[in-house]
């Protein structure tokens, strides 16, 4: 891997954090050194572009005994290693994509590893390592003689002529959305993505939830262009975004019992769901949304980029427009997160955003000499209740960047496990790079004492009710 060549040292350059790429691209050079690194402009779905390093090579893929090669692409951001490779296979034109569990139909690669990437306990070597181990057990790419992919044994050798849209640009399909639960809140959903978002077709499918009020009923009196509403499950099939509201509550005393009503609900439906738009995202809006987003995800057998709760994302917003607004005097816009769990113990941070884009590039926890300043913002905040309709369009805010692949940051509830030094499989709100393809968590830093006691505390809490439940 020969780094010092002048374009690609001129785009070494532009790199936020130089010095510790070219470590990585050197141990990646160690490991697997007929990887080649090149420079290319890559295009992002909103036709923006941007030069580039790009990692160009093939890993070897073992599959019933015998050995391929498989081309592979890898994209590295300027903000790389502390922000995940975007990765893509490079077929050959004989070659078909299997669009599977970990690849699109535009040869792009998802793997739990990206999603949950943490410098430096994320690599590439160790992504690399990943790709293959689940390439071996389903094998993404096929000849077009063997029946569009139905035979993986017919795996492509690599081929260095190759014609592909590397910049993986958005494909032009219907963009269908899924609202779930016909309550105060699924209505004010569906309303504020109409405002919101452009859907080709919105369903609304009123499952039996003890809070529904009719809304349905007024929703299909009026008839509202592109909105279904419907009682049948099958109607949510093929949905970009399928975004859960319902609450089953019942009458019982204990909050445990209570949960365990959702639980019990989610076990009829969410696997149903996932089978039926298992390309989607799953949007979780029931309550208590961290629990649940958790259960979702265990049900469904989705990826954990795939399954994300709205979480603290309108606390987030709300407590920049106050710190900004109502308590920064001059015209510096400072950008505040909320993270962990959905409750009063809450956790803030800053986040540090680059001139002229909404992409976060890092996060500073509150230092001493702005913690008089986020403390007075989140006393304001305190007086501010999620209401449906502030929640529907938080629900909004984050179904429209990823039906158009904004690749924007958001505050929702995900897998926390290995963030800022967390081991369990719990699930918080943390800054996520959201798209069409779900979540990408930002990398983790270090907290206060007081901030990852808070944090701690949260994981402790939701271990102990989640002992409790019976999924």
């Amino acid at each position: 891997m020969d780094l010092n060549t002048e374009s690609v040292k001129k785009i070494l350059t532009k790199y936020k954090f130089r010095d510790v790429a070219i470590e990585e691209l050197q141990k990646v050079s160690r490991l697997h050194p007929d990887v080649k690194v090149k420079h290319g402009t890559y295009t992002f779905s909103d036709s923006s572009q941007k030069d580039l390093l790009k990692l160009i090579g093939n890993i070897p893929v073992r599959y019933q005994g015998r050995l391929y090669n498989l081309p592979i692409l890898l994209w590295l951001v300027d903000s790389f290693p502390f922000t995940p490779p975007i990765c893509f296979l490079r077929p050959t034109s004989s070659m078909v994509i299997r669009e599977g569990k970990h690849v699109d139909s535009k040869g792009r690669i998802h793997l739990p590893g990206l999603h949950s990437w943490d410098h430096p306990k994320s690599s590439v070597n160790g992504l690399l390592a990943e790709m293959i181990a689940k390439f071996e057990e389903e094998p993404p790419l096929a000849s077009k003689s063997s029946g569009h992919g139905e035979n993986p044994n017919d795996l492509l050798a690599y081929v260095s002529n190759l014609t592909v849209n590397e910049g993986g640009q958005q494909s032009d399909q219907a963009v269908k959305v899924s609202v779930i639960g016909g309550g105060d809140l699924g209505v004010a959903a569906v309303l504020s993505i109409m405002a919101k978002c452009s859907v080709d077709k919105l369903v609304l499918i009123d499952v039996s939830e003890g809070s529904t009020k009719g809304g349905t009923t007024d929703l299909e009196i009026f008839s509202l262009p592109k909105v279904e509403v419907s009682k049948d499950l099958s109607a949510s099939a093929g949905s970009k975004v399928v975004i859960v509201t319902a609450n089953a509550w019942s009458d019982d005393q204990s909050y445990v019992s209570v949960v365990q009503t959702n639980v019990d609900m989610y076990r009829g439906m969410i696997s149903r769901l996932a089978q039926l738009s298992p390309n989607g995202v799953l949007l979780v809006a029931s309550q208590p949304v961290d629990i649940m987003t958790h259960v979702a995800w265990r049900q469904s057998h989705l990826l954990p980029s795939q399954v994300i709760g709205v979480g603290c994302n309108l606390d987030s917003k709300r407590l920049s427009q106050i710190i900004n607004i109502s308590l920064l005097a001059n015209n510096t816009e400072r950008q505040a997160w909320v993270i962990g769990e959905l409750s009063e113990n809450k956790v803030a941070m800053w986040g540090n955003v680059g001139p002229g884009t909404d992409q976060l590039q890092t996060l500073t926890p509150v230092s001493n000499s702005t913690k008089p300043l986020m403390d007075r913002a989140l006393e304001m905040l305190k007086g501010r209740g999620q209401r449906s309709w502030s929640v529907g369009l938080s629900i909004a805010d984050i179904t429209h960047s990823i039906t158009t692949d904004q690749k924007k940051i958001h505050s929702v509830t995900t897998l926390a496990e290995g963030w800022g030094g967390i081991g369990s499989k719990v699930f918080l709100s943390l800054p996520c790079l959201l798209g069409e393809n779900g979540s990408t968590r930002l990398a983790g830093v270090a907290l206060s004492s007081e901030d990852e006691s808070t944090l701690r505390e949260s994981v402790a809490s939701q271990i102990n009710l989640f002992m409790q439940l019976t999924l």
